[in-house]
């Protein structure tokens, strides 16, 4: 193993709420790419007052972690957001950003060490404060009309096969053969979506972006408007 897999330093970043929340109040682990060219700009405005952002945990490309925030403290990473019925998830998750330019600035593969920490550190989070892997996300998950990341790029099937996350139970064979099939009722779709989890909207436009995200995270092979068979399936498996 890489020897900065899994190391751990401190940078404190001064943007957190004063108040310590109680261990129980932990529910969400949240994935999040930094989208910016440096990993040192990255760092330097997470830790910026000015900035009012931040995170619990960052991981460089070279596998190290940063602690940012302490745990039981409330990090500002999601922003405006919500899962099923919670809102404003910062009160209620845990952050981590890795170190990705991000689709803006020449979306990178992440790094064999970030993938090593990145499961250790959630194996230890997930156990630590008892978190359901229906509720480890992305932050495509709960600001999907806002955020791409952390992306289709991102190993969600590997995290679920080390029992991190949710992932489908759909063959290779059963995906490629649905895909080429569009939905006829998009609109029993979407409503399986909004009860999976998803912002529920009417708007198009919106249904679209929030789609595109749930195709980043469980079928990254295609991005497309079109809704097929592929991905009814898909869902209906995780529903």
């Amino acid at each position: 193993m890489p020897k900065n897999v899994g190391k751990m330093s401190i940078n404190y970043s001064p943007n957190f709420n004063l108040r310590k929340r109680s261990f129980s109040k932990v529910k969400y682990l949240i994935f999040h790419y930094t989208g910016m060219k440096s990993e040192k700009g990255a760092i330097k405005r997470l830790t910026n007052k000015n900035t009012e952002v931040s995170c619990h945990y960052f991981i460089k490309r070279n596998g190290k972690i940063i602690k940012i925030v302490p745990d039981l403290y409330v990090a500002w990473h999601a922003g405006i957001s919500s899962w099923k019925k919670d809102n404003f998830l910062n009160l209620n998750s845990i952050g981590i950003e890795i170190s990705n330019p991000g689709h803006e600035y020449g979306y990178k593969d992440f790094s064999p060490s970030q993938i090593k920490s990145v499961i250790s550190l959630s194996k230890k989070l997930k156990r630590k404060y008892k978190i359901k892997k229906e509720n480890i996300l992305g932050h495509s998950d709960i600001a999907p009309l806002r955020k791409k990341d952390p992306g289709e790029k991102f190993p969600w099937k590997l995290l679920h096969k080390n029992k991190i996350c949710l992932w489908h139970n759909i063959s290779e064979k059963n995906c490629k053969e649905l895909r080429k099939i569009k939905l006829n009722d998009s609109k029993k779709f979407y409503k399986m979506l909004f009860k999976f989890g998803y912002k529920s909207t009417n708007k198009p436009f919106e249904r679209i972006k929030i789609y595109k995200n749930f195709q980043r995270r469980f079928r990254p092979q295609i991005i497309s408007r079109i809704v097929d068979q592929e991905t009814y399936a898909i869902l209906k498996s995780l529903i």
